[in-house]
């Protein structure tokens, strides 16, 4: 008796499993299945006949900018926010730019606070190569 599995169902709709998409994007099974069950993507993941999932283009473009909405500190809550916004359709659009700004200028904040610790750290390095290199 064989217990090897099925290979995952291609389509010609240009759908990914979903380590496929793991593969592409960088995050792991666990996080996109994460991603779902907290309500975080627009759709819901289609399934092909073997049960598996099946991310379309649009489902990994959503997913490359929650990456990028996470890297930049959104935290989940304010995804899953925004996502039921994006939901709703064009009513919501002036919810979401005002959301997006928020964020925006949260991370402006973070990068003014990062900016500063380097030229501290840069200020440190330059110290020590002078001492270094000074007779």
């Amino acid at each position: 008796m064989s217990t090897t599995r099925p290979a995952p169902e291609r389509t010609d709709d240009g759908a990914l499993s979903i380590s496929e998409v793991a593969a592409v994007t960088g995050l792991t099974v666990h996080t996109l299945r994460y991603y779902e069950q907290a309500g975080l993507m627009l759709d819901a993941i289609e399934r092909a006949s073997s049960r598996h999932r099946r991310y379309r283009p649009a489902d990994i473009g959503w997913v490359d900018f929650l990456t990028r909405l996470r890297s930049t500190g959104m935290p989940i809550a304010r995804i899953r926010e925004y996502a039921e916004l994006v939901r709703i359709g064009p009513d919501s659009e002036p919810e979401r730019l005002a959301l997006l700004q928020a964020h925006r200028a949260d991370v402006e904040e973070q990068l003014a606070r990062t900016h500063a610790s380097l030229v501290a750290i840069d200020i440190k390095i330059a110290t020590y190569q002078e001492r270094t290199t000074t007779p």
